[in-house]
């Protein structure tokens, strides 16, 4: 007869979780609850008056042209972000998983770019491609190409969507090669005996066995496309030219900051929030049918 464990009521396991418990309280609960709040106000510049308008501020939102052609440009940024991040990092980790001798001096650099702070990305790939002083603008006219993402909004489009996925490759190629390296190697050799080639194994047997990673490493994607690169678009472009980059996050912080529109940046925010747990929720609803665990 298996006998039930009764455990005495105590004060520590409170105790524990309180720290993790109290900060997600003050900097998540508390700020998103103020956004909310705030997104039924409208007040001036200094403050010293506010209005309850309830959802005047969203209308307002959804009839602004400029702001639905920043919803637009924050699709096609993250998705170009994700897909490039992500593709780079696969075949990196794939390189890196074949790789016998030097193998840790090569991991080690791929991962150095993770630990650069987003700001300093950015200035890093202002300096390569500054049209009087960078490297790039120079060999491109070389072959023709007059570069100047100061004046033309689709090479400024470009510029940041590189410098973002530059930045996340290093996070995707850790959990890339984590997960290759987890495949049984009898697995591969099997495959490799019965004929497979290299591309065969990867794409028929690799590919589907890492799916599970491949989805995880597609929310976190989507979820710093929407927030991380703001320092990236701001030391690059500041949202310019003409509004060319400025993407979701980045027209929170203009309308907010610098334009004093607390309560439009605030109903931005949420926005903003509902727009991610939406696409989360969709991925994790039908994306992860397809993936293999």
């Amino acid at each position: 007869m298996l006998k039930r464990v009764h455990f005495p009521p105590s004060l520590l396991p409170y105790l524990l979780v309180a720290p993790q418990i109290i900060i997600t309280l003050v900097f998540f609960i508390w700020p998103a609850s103020q956004a909310i709040y705030q997104s039924f106000l409208i007040e001036d510049a200094f403050g010293l008056s506010t209005e309850f308008v309830w959802f005047e501020n969203f209308t307002i939102l959804f009839r602004d042209k400029h702001y639905l052609s920043a919803f637009g440009r924050t699709m096609f940024f993250s998705a170009a972000v994700a897909i490039l991040s992500m593709s780079m990092a696969l075949i990196l980790a794939g390189f890196a998983d074949r790789i016998v001798r030097g193998a840790t001096a090569y991991r080690t650099l791929l991962i150095w770019p993770y630990a650069v702070a987003p700001v300093l990305a950015g200035a890093l790939w202002v300096f390569m491609f500054n049209p009087t002083l960078g490297i790039f603008p120079f060999l491109l006219d070389l072959v023709g190409v007059d570069w100047n993402h100061y004046l033309n909004g689709n090479q400024a489009m470009a510029l940041v969507i590189f410098a973002a996925a530059w930045k996340q490759i290093a996070y995707n190629f850790l959990f890339y090669l984590a997960a290759m390296q987890s495949i049984p190697r009898s697995v591969i050799e099997a495959a490799a005996i019965d004929g497979a080639g290299p591309i065969r194994r990867f794409w028929d047997l690799i590919f589907p066995l890492i799916s599970p990673t491949t989805f995880f490493l597609l929310v976190i994607n989507a979820v710093y496309a929407f927030f991380d690169t703001f320092g990236i678009i701001h030391a690059i472009t500041q949202g310019g030219p003409a509004n060319a980059t400025t993407i979701l996050v980045y027209k929170v912080y203009n309308d907010g900051f610098v334009g004093l529109d607390l309560g439009g940046s605030a109903a931005q925010s949420v926005i903003l929030m509902i727009l991610v747990i939406a696409m989360t929720v969709v991925q994790f609803r039908y994306v992860e049918r397809r993936v293999e665990y």
